[in-house]
């Protein structure tokens, strides 16, 4: 392909990609395909020769979107949204047009002095202490791993990295029975183990219980181990609960722990002054992560992390082979010592396009209006007959169930599961589930970047419609 068919089918697809955003509604959120069906269609064997981009375009119109689920649909809530905007896209088309390898400061000046200004942007608009340094990282997953390796380096003076764990046997993680997979990830991943990965129980709501977080690490003191390092979390997955961080950051300072926060989703919620709240006590944690990829309207993958000591992070990574050795070294950040990969794009390019196009003020209105919208959806839940909700709203996520009356306990999870079914089944809207002390609950996650008010009432009257006449379906008209 020369530069001229580049430039028509570059045309050809920004044409497609604005159609496809105009007409998006149009499309099932969730796909529609069974397991295997993609797969049927795609040729065992590659093409020895070149194929025209025609042919290859309507393979992904006729093949490959089928198959697709339309996270950018205004009528996606399920789980936290992974979002776009129009302005992260044109930042992801530069990326990828110059397809920079931004391991260093020299391979790209411009990267790395970009992603340090917009971290301290970050700071800024958070509230966050300015005093910490960030770090653009791609997933909280990634970020969590990183704290939880910090932790264990500075627990065990750097030495676990040089000669294992010899002598570092039963070091111990604390996060709450509501924290998100990652932590239980890292921990493996870490080489700490999941058994030493302590989940304390939680409060009425789904809060991290800090009687029982101090009960668990002297416990394990008086037992001869190793406590290292405690997860909170603002705005957990499954209730979007937020753990009491100054009690816990109180503790950790009490028995020397690292304290990574968690705010992969609500961390956004920072934004917004009434939200400041959350982070007191921030000053006495280690870490803390959000993703702007989540609520911020930043394409995926985008996520912020910010450290209180950036040289025990650094120590924690960095290894200086031969071919990276380079004259600038110290003066400047080299990202690649930041986290556990070498190769890094240039991430921050998306995000100072977001921060830029939308301004403060503009992602604080978005962000406002969403969770307008959950009191709005919490409000019509509270009001309506069979409805009921099942933890306490905090942000735009509301966790709620349909409950017959005169079913068993079991018969409303096996209804509340068939309904989400049919409900994604249609194709007009996208939930996801959790559990909560045991209950199949619904939740309803208004955070899309183009979800606007009269998205979020068709979508609770299509669930209140297929829930009223699901009830007589599967109960023969028995129970109401």
């Amino acid at each position: 392909m020369d530069t001229k068919e580049f430039r028509q089918w570059a045309h050809h697809f920004a044409d497609w990609m604005a159609d496809y955003y105009e007409d998006i509604e149009k499309f099932p959120v969730k796909s529609q395909v069974l397991p295997g069906e993609i797969g049927a269609k795609l040729p065992l064997f590659p093409p020895a020769e070149s194929e025209d981009m025609e042919n290859i375009f309507i393979d992904f119109r006729e093949i490959i979107l089928p198959g697709i689920t339309h996270w950018q649909s205004p009528d996606f809530f399920a789980y936290f949204p992974a979002n776009g905007s129009f302005p992260s896209i044109l930042g992801e088309m530069l990326t990828a047009a110059l397809g920079a390898q931004c391991m260093i400061w020299e391979t790209s000046p411009a990267a790395a002095e970009l992603e340090e200004r917009v971290m301290d942007w970050l700071k800024l608009m958070t509230g966050l202490p300015q005093s910490w340094s960030g770090v653009i990282q791609d997933t909280a997953s990634t970020s969590t791993l990183a704290a939880i390796l910090s932790a264990r380096e500075k627990y065990s003076g750097f030495g676990v990295n040089n000669a294992g764990f010899a002598g570092y046997e039963g070091l111990r993680v604390y996060c709450s029975t509501e924290t998100h997979s990652s932590i239980e990830k890292a921990v493996k991943i870490a080489g700490i183990g999941r058994q030493n990965l302590v989940k304390v129980q939680v409060d009425d709501q789904f809060r991290m219980d800090v009687k029982a977080l101090r009960k668990a690490i002297t416990g394990d003191l008086e037992a001869g181990l190793k406590p290292c390092c405690v997860v909170a979390t603002l705005g957990t997955t499954g209730s979007t609960s937020v753990d009491p961080l100054s009690e816990i950051a109180g503790i950790c300072r009490e028995f020397n722990l690292w304290l990574h926060v968690d705010a992969a989703y609500g961390g956004t919620a920072l934004l917004l002054p009434e939200y400041r709240w959350m982070t007191e006590g921030i000053e006495r944690a280690d870490s803390i992560v959000f993703n702007p990829h989540k609520w911020m309207f930043t394409n995926f993958d985008c996520s912020a992390y910010f450290v209180k000591d950036k040289e025990s992070l650094i120590r924690t990574f960095e290894i200086l082979p031969e071919y990276l050795k380079t004259a600038t070294r110290g003066q400047v950040n080299d990202y690649r010592d930041w986290g556990v990969p070498l190769g890094r794009r240039f991430r921050a390019l998306k995000l100072w396009f977001v921060i830029r196009s939308f301004g403060v003020d503009g992602l604080k209105s978005r962000i406002s209006e969403h969770i307008e919208m959950a009191k709005w959806f919490e409000r019509q839940v509270i009001a309506s007959d069979g409805f009921e909700l099942l933890a306490p709203r905090i942000f735009s996520v509301v966790c709620f169930r349909y409950h017959p009356l005169g079913l068993s306990a079991v018969e409303v999870n096996h209804f509340n599961q068939q309904l989400l079914q049919v409900i994604n089944k249609t194709g007009k809207l996208y939930l996801s589930h959790t559990k909560l002390n045991g209950n199949f609950v619904l939740r309803m996650s208004i955070a899309q970047t183009e979800t606007r008010q009269h998205h979020v009432e068709a979508a609770w009257e299509s669930i209140r419609t297929i829930a009223a006449n699901l009830n007589p379906k599967l109960h023969n008209g028995e129970k109401s």
